[in-house]
């Protein structure tokens, strides 16, 4: 490309001392200082952010633009300046307070070329005690968008954007926003994209809490600031996203996340009077946003506090806010009511008759999620044993109707199978299981699926069956695939078993997926090939028994039938009935199979290891591999290769001389 890759820009303002290490993780990005186009802005800092900028050019010459303007109050102006002279194909804001990994910049350019998009995330980390935005991390997306992705749940402006995508739309940074000035540049640059990846697998930008908390330009208080935004975002959104899901996607982070901020930090502060207007300027600012099908979007607290707000209770609405702010109690402590199948979560006011609140601001039971433990998955012939624990959070466990639930991946058949209910006394009471307040003492199960009947009385099929737990308490059932959360000896790994059954040898292997961790049954090896843990290693003739021809080998399966694993010889001329079976001695993980030449009669002898019907042709002797020699019957015999190479394994049985003149006669 032509010109550089990349213009950093950096807003400057008081920046010392993290400035030193921001402008170095530039400097030394493994993209090459030559893709690099460096702009800081110093927005009028009055402490040694100067002297630094200074100091820092010197050593990197080239490198650093520096541009230095009065103070203008926020990042704004400063980012905005760095914006118009930029000359990189793409652009990254930094914070003068935050730094790159090594490789953040060349890995994120890649991306951004390799799938054509116009903003790439790259995944944050928290120092000295920043939480960074997470949800949208959890795995690499090429390429996605804003309405079918967690993007934007990060509205801060540190991301790589395509500069034609900026200009084409003339993004600029709002500068009459005292704060929230990123949430409209992001939000407008992410609705205008072709495409938005997402870096997960690599930490990019590392997001620093500075020691004195002033990570902003000018700090700012009370409510106004924020509404002023928070009005500016709803008016981009309904302007840009026509009413829908989509719509409702952008407005339940700015519903859930900025009114809870603004409601908790700044409007249990202020004044009664300041609170009364705060409490009617946020109804007007929301309202375009809310009607009653986004209620299944957000969860039953949010909409609590959103109901209040749009009827200006707003003594209700403080209760509420401290409430979820009592570490002592908080939402998830509050009792659950079951009827009707519905859960109800008690918040405060719940049934209250004076306020006549409806029941859709407490129904959690889109909310309930299920929780589960594996202590054992044990495979042992045809039968699989289960024991753990699975439980809905908040949900107490009286009249338990929990089942194992066996489901064909492709085809989608399910078997569903009873358990047994087992105690679990003091399960969540400690809140260990994250439910304070609630009490799981019936939560255990132990299932036993047998292999050959749990198709409703015959066997299962070949295919890979998933296990799940179907968790039901009070009327209420959520299904949650198991095995993501088991016990420290519960193995993982996968492990392949051969069962006799009626119909024949099975292969079964249990095993977990990837990445999640979850139990599959593999039956009739859809994934997990028998052969591909059978082996022959190494042949020679045996140390102690110079007359025994030993086969040593790997076999890694976890059981197969007792007799089964045996080395089959037969004469190539097909004499019937003249097949030697030679039976397998373990050794450790692995076998020894000998086979006794002098028991074998002349002729040449083909083979295979065999294990119950599967078979694995044995390898051609080496190049070099000598003969032995023995006397019986009044005469001498010899065992060598026979005299034909690249068909496999072959071993020539023959009076002795015999072979040396066969041998002769195949090289002519």
């Amino acid at each position: 490309m032509a010109g550089p890759a990349v213009s950093v820009i950096v807003a400057a303002y008081n920046a010392m001392p993290y400035l030193t290490r921001c402008i170095t993780s530039v400097a030394e990005q493994s993209i090459g200082r030559d893709a690099l186009d460096v702009i800081v802005v110093d927005d009028g800092s009055t402490d040694g952010t100067a002297r630094e900028l200074d100091r820092l050019a010197a050593l990197h010459p080239g490198l650093l633009r520096v541009i230095r303007q009065e103070n203008s109050g926020g990042p704004a102006a400063p980012r905005n300046v760095g914006l118009d002279h930029a000359r990189g194909t793409f652009v990254f804001f930094l914070d003068a307070d935050d730094y790159l990994g090594p490789e953040a910049l060349e890995r994120m350019v890649a991306m951004a070329e390799a799938n054509g998009t116009d903003v790439v995330l790259g995944k944050m980390v928290g120092v000295g005690g920043r939480t960074p935005p997470a949800s949208m991390f959890r795995r690499d997306q090429p390429r996605t968008d804003v309405f079918s992705s967690r993007v934007y749940w990060t509205l801060n402006p540190m991301k790589l954007f395509r500069r034609d995508l900026l200009e084409r739309h003339r993004l600029r940074f709002p500068t009459d926003l005292p704060t929230g000035e990123d949430q409209p540049f992001v939000a407008s640059a992410y609705l205008h994209a072709s495409g938005i990846s997402v870096l997960a697998g690599y930490d990019c930008l590392f997001w620093v809490l500075r020691d004195d908390e002033g990570n902003i330009t000018r700090s700012t208080s009370g409510s106004e600031p924020r509404l002023r935004f928070l009005a500016r975002m709803v008016d981009l959104i309904t302007a840009n996203v026509p009413a829908g899901p989509g719509r409702d996607h952008l407005a339940h982070r700015h519903l859930a996340v900025e009114v809870r901020t603004l409601l908790r930090v700044h409007l249990v502060l202020e004044p009664r009077e300041t609170q009364r207007r705060t409490l009617d300027r946020l109804a007007e600012i929301i309202e375009p946003l809310l009607h009653d099908g986004l209620r299944d979007r957000l969860p039953a607290l949010v909409w609590l506090r959103l109901h209040l707000i749009r009827h200006r209770m707003l003594d209700e609405l403080l209760d509420v806010i401290r409430f979820e702010e009592d570490p002592r109690a908080g939402a998830a402590s509050a009792p659950v009511v079951v009827e009707g199948g519905r859960a109800y979560a008690r918040y405060p006011y719940f049934r209250d008759p004076e306020r006549a609140l409806p029941d859709t601001c407490y129904d959690i039971t889109a909310e309930l999620g299920p929780r589960h433990h594996v202590s054992r998955a044990e495979l042992l012939g045809t039968t699989l044993h289960l024991t753990g624990h699975g439980y809905l959070h908040r949900v107490e466990t009286r009249d338990v109707a929990t089942e194992l639930v066996v489901r064909e991946r492709d085809r989608g058949t399910e078997y569903r199978l009873p358990v047994t209910h087992t105690a679990t006394p003091g399960l969540g009471e400690d809140g260990s299981e994250k439910g304070v307040g609630h009490s799981y003492d019936k939560a255990g199960f132990e299932a036993v699926v047998d292999l050959t009947t749990a198709a409703d009385g015959k066997p299962l099929g070949d295919g890979l069956w998933d296990l799940c737990l179907a968790i039901g308490a009070q009327g209420l059932t959520r299904e949650v695939r198991i095995g993501s959360k088991r016990a420290a000896d519960v193995s993982g790994q996968a492990a392949t078993h051969l069962v006799d059954t009626a119909e024949g040898t099975r292969a079964v292997t249990l095993y977990t997926t990837k990445p999640h961790g979850n139990f599959t049954l593999d039956l009739g090896e859809r994934k997990h090939r028998v052969l591909s843990r059978l082996g022959i290693d190494a042949v020679g003739w045996a140390p102690d028994a110079p007359n025994e021809l030993e086969f040593t080998g790997r076999c890694t399966l976890a059981a197969y039938p007792e007799g089964t694993l045996t080395l089959s010889l037969s004469p190539d001329d097909g004499r019937l009935g003249a097949t030697a079976e030679f039976p397998a001695r373990h050794s450790g993980k692995g076998f020894v199979i000998r086979v006794p030449v002098t028991e074998l009669p002349a002729g040449v002898w083909t083979g295979e290891l065999r294990l119950a019907d599967w078979f694995w042709p044995l390898p051609e002797l080496p190049e070099g591999f000598s003969s032995v020699k023995w006397r019986n019957r009044g005469g001498r015999w010899q065992a060598g290769p026979a005299a034909r190479r690249g068909e496999g394994f072959a071993l020539q049985v023959a009076r002795a001389g015999l072979i040396r003149a066969l041998t002769r006669r195949f090289k002519r």
